[in-house]
């Protein structure tokens, strides 16, 4: 629960109001999955006008914290869950992939093995929806990711392939990925749309060789169009982004990977003690 900061005379009147709510539902005045009063309610409870209570409703909209159903009501969002990932940074070394430790039991993914794991917090165990399944296998063109992603590999982009994928996790669509590799063109049941699988084991099976890691980055970005309706949330969500290479035994790059995270529903957790 967030503290919020003092209001001030400067502070609109509408987010005034809003921070009031948000405090009832912090209290629990207004648990989850509850419907807010009514606009003329909240409009005679606390002496505004009805603007100002629409306001405030749509602050608090902007925060994910109600969601409006229109010709219904205005109701309190659950909590957010998220799932998290290990990362053991001391003794991992082989890039196994990055999706089945995550996934809940039963679930589609490979067997044991692979960068990150660790506690499942989002979702029913064993949901049949969830793993990762490939959305299409676009073009490389000269657009600035596939552009990066060839400076990354070490290659011009006419020699790459790409594939680009989605994982689901507690039954919903938790991460948007894309791979690139220097080779191709790739099987088509490979990246036949809706193909479960574990892509980073895939593609170093189709490529015939054996993937470590050479490094991985975290950053942020917004949420673009493409990404937003994949993941089914509103454009200029913060996403979190891991990416990063994978080479070959000998060093050679081999495999670069953009992953695009859903920030409300799945962090990261590096580990450097032995638990």
């Amino acid at each position: 629960m967030a503290t919020n900061p003092p209001s001030t005379p400067s502070t609109p009147l509408y987010r005034r109001l809003a921070r009031r709510l948000q405090e009832r539902i912090d209290a629990g005045t207004y648990p989850a999955g509850a419907r807010l009063p009514s606009e003329p309610e909240l409009s005679t409870e606390f002496g505004v006008n009805r603007l100002t209570v629409r306001q405030a409703v749509a602050e608090l909209e902007r925060a994910a914290v109600v969601e409006i159903r229109r010709g219904v009501g205005t109701f309190v969002r659950p909590p957010a869950v998220r799932v998290s990932i290990t990362v053991d940074p001391r003794s991992q070394r082989f890039d196994l992939g990055s999706v089945h430790a995550a996934l809940p039991a039963g679930s589609h993914g490979p067997g044991p093995g692979g960068d990150e794991g660790g506690d499942r917090d989002g979702g029913p165990d064993g949901a049949q929806d969830d793993g990762e399944f490939v959305v299409a296998a676009p073009p490389v063109t000269g657009a600035a990711e596939d552009a990066e992603a060839a400076r990354q590999l070490g290659r011009e982009p006419r020699e790459l392939s790409r594939v680009d994928s989605v994982i689901r996790l507690g039954g919903r669509a938790r991460a948007a990925c894309s791979y690139w590799v220097p080779f191709g063109p790739l099987p088509a049941e490979l990246v036949r749309p809706g193909r479960p699988g574990n892509l980073v084991l895939d593609l170093a099976r189709a490529a015939g060789v054996e993937l470590e890691y050479d490094w991985r980055a975290f950053g942020a970005v917004g949420a673009d169009l493409a990404d937003a309706e994949l993941l089914g949330v509103p454009p200029g969500t913060a996403l979190l982004v891991r990416e990063g290479v994978s080479c070959t035994p000998d060093g050679t790059p081999a495999l670069y990977v953009r992953r695009r995270i859903d920030g409300s529903s799945a962090r990261f957790v590096l580990h450097f003690r032995d638990r």
